[in-house]
């Protein structure tokens, strides 16, 4: 299957240019802030105890959110998968290198960088307003799935994040114009340390659109059972352990057809870091589930 030859940019109004990975954030975050704010309004599903926070303070930690989501997300991917911005930001020959660090538009963030970004601001935001931790991290669970079905579709586009070489008969051939005007003709660029860069002409697991089903519209149906069917919310921690693992079990489940990044293709023991990284997520999330399991609901102060 060709890769269709989508742009990027969804409209440029002067030197402006509005991108669809910037317009999957935007809805990610919009639409999470309305789910957010419909759970800290129906008490039925939190009772016996009540909603963490109100629908001013919901407003409030969007802001937190937001800068942890691309803060974190950035920082994390410098750390993960490009530590050497780190370096550049004091060797870099030019005041471009040295600012590659925060250079957004070029692309380069990262979903685990993004979540301990995201985590540190919900820490600090219960410490601040002396709200129940696990019970805010609950809240603020089941809408993730939205922003990240969002993301893998922009990924799409954009032709990044791509899978592994198959034969299956639904692959996907990411080799176009517009990735072979990056890459060269060939799809694929070699450079002078030996690393691989670009999908090559050759038919490849089409990885976005499989993290878009399962980590964005199957997690957020799992979650949404958890919160409206199961009753899990009068549980601190059980929903957020759900999103947790649930999320962990997916994205490392999927690393096994997902293409590893420049330079990490050879980690010990066949991992990839997206691997890695998911593991600590799992163990988390399974301590949590269990935690909630084994405590009686929490009752209304």
């Amino acid at each position: 299957m060709p890769f269709p030859d989508f742009d990027p940019v969804l409209i440029s109004i002067g030197p402006l240019d509005l991108r669809w990975y910037a317009l999957a954030y935007v809805a990610g975050i919009v639409l999470g802030w309305w789910y957010a704010n419909r759970l800290a309004k129906n008490a039925a599903v939190w009772a016996p105890g009540q909603p963490p926070a109100t629908t001013v303070q919901v407003d409030d930690l969007v802001l937190w959110i937001t800068l942890g989501i691309i803060l974190g997300g950035r920082f994390g991917y410098a750390l993960f998968y490009q530590p050497h911005l780190y370096g550049d930001l004091f060797t870099g020959a030019t005041w471009g290198e040295r600012l590659g660090l925060f250079r957004l538009w070029d692309g380069g963030m990262s979903f685990h960088g993004g979540l301990i970004g995201v985590s540190l601001a919900i820490v600090w935001f219960a410490w601040k307003n002396k709200i129940r931790l696990l019970s805010l991290g609950d809240l603020v669970a089941p809408v993730v799935p939205i922003g990240l079905g969002f993301g893998r579709l922009a990924n799409f586009i954009n032709g990044e994040l791509y899978g592994r070489p198959t034969d299956v008969p639904w692959g996907v051939n990411f080799c176009n114009d517009r990735i072979r005007e990056i890459f060269g003709p060939s799809c694929q660029y070699v450079d002078p340390t030996g690393q691989v860069f670009g999908p090559g002409d050759m038919v490849r697991h089409a990885s976005q659109l499989y993290e878009a089903g399962l980590e964005g519209i199957i997690l957020f149906g799992v979650l949404w059972l958890a919160v409206y069917k199961w009753g899990l919310l009068k549980k601190p921690g059980y929903v957020s352990g759900i999103f947790l693992f649930g999320y962990g079990l997916i994205r490392a489940s999927l690393e096994n057809v997902r293409q590893p990044d420049a330079g990490l293709e050879n980690l010990p023991l066949g991992l990839t870091m997206g691997m890695m990284l998911s593991i600590p997520m799992m163990l988390i999330g399974a301590w949590l589930i269990w935690r909630a399991w084994s405590r009686p609901p929490v009752q209304a102060a």
